[in-house]
């Protein structure tokens, strides 16, 4: 507003009040005009440049946040697996089928292992990690 107010004071002072203002002046006025005029239109654009800046920054930001959300929860996915496993043998029953067997521990241990391979490998290929 401001720099449309001082825009219109000169067209005023150049244009309108030509009785005020002697015709050697009055060139004078309209060079300030024109100068005003592309000063305006300079921060114009250079207002719009800035922003365009500030805007990619940010979209490039947002990339990298969900970038690195995609991992966090690939490795929160990945450390769930033994930690259910454990969960559930970790309630002390009596008859649980793998418990009285001979290579049930090293069974759920390879289940674990597996499981989790099994997810970092599609993460992996998935590109998350």
């Amino acid at each position: 507003q401001n720099s449309a107010f001082r825009s219109t004071s000169l067209t005023r002072l150049a244009v309108e009040h030509l009785d005020l203002i002697p015709a050697e002046i009055r060139h004078y006025f309209r060079d300030v005009h024109d100068h005003h005029s592309q000063v305006a239109a300079e921060v114009t654009t250079l207002d719009e440049q800035i922003t365009s800046l500030v805007n990619a920054a940010m979209a490039m930001i947002g990339v990298q946040q969900n970038t690195d959300m995609r991992r966090i929860s690939a490795w929160v996915a990945i450390a769930v697996v033994p930690t259910m496993i454990a969960g559930i043998y970790g309630m002390n029953f009596t008859n649980m089928p793998e418990l009285h067997s001979e290579y049930g521990y090293y069974l759920v241990l390879g289940v674990m292992a597996a499981a989790c391979t099994g997810l970092f490998l599609l993460f992996r290929r998935n590109r998350w990690l």
